[in-house]
């Protein structure tokens, strides 16, 4: 989307610890960004829709999983993460694209060796998900135009 000439994606990292998004309940009336640090401001997120839409509540189950990989301890990594993916799961216990972006972080991120290679892959896996999704809006977009574009030249004008 663009915002007095800037382009923006509904969520991205901002740097290595922060996550920002477009905190949607104020649209379109105001254009307010939000930092995501911590899994506790994901499941908020999520939980009082801050974001909106399978996909983008997807991508940013994807990045909650990342900086949970950020803040999981050492010694329990694997356990961290798993109790991570459940309590975004239960923010919106329904959310399919939800459980499945936990699901596919947990599954990656167990290919792992070390910490810090699951972290890189926890990193390049929330940013695949989230790429994915604008992927699929932007098809989504393009081929809705023209559906959109058809069904106004066939109705009938307005006698408002």
């Amino acid at each position: 989307m663009n915002v007095d000439g800037k382009h923006y994606r509904t969520i991205w990292l901002k740097d290595e610890k922060t996550v920002q998004i477009i905190d949607q309940r104020w649209l379109p009336h105001k254009f307010i960004i939000e930092d995501l640090k911590a899994v506790d401001d994901f499941c908020v997120s999520i939980k009082d829709m801050h974001v909106r839409g399978a996909g983008l509540i997807g991508a940013t189950a994807g990045y909650g999983m990342y900086i949970a990989s950020l803040e999981a301890p050492e010694d329990s990594f694997d356990e961290f993460m798993v109790k991570s993916a459940e309590r975004l799961k239960a923010t919106r216990p329904t959310a399919v694209n939800l459980a499945w972006a936990c699901r596919r972080q947990l599954t990656q991120i167990s290919k792992g060796k070390s910490v810090d290679e699951k972290i890189a892959i926890a990193k390049r896996t929330s940013q695949e998900i989230a790429d994915e999704d604008a992927d699929f809006c932007r098809r989504i977009g393009e081929h809705g135009v023209k559906i959109i574009e058809e069904l106004s030249r066939k109705k009938k004008p307005s006698t408002y």
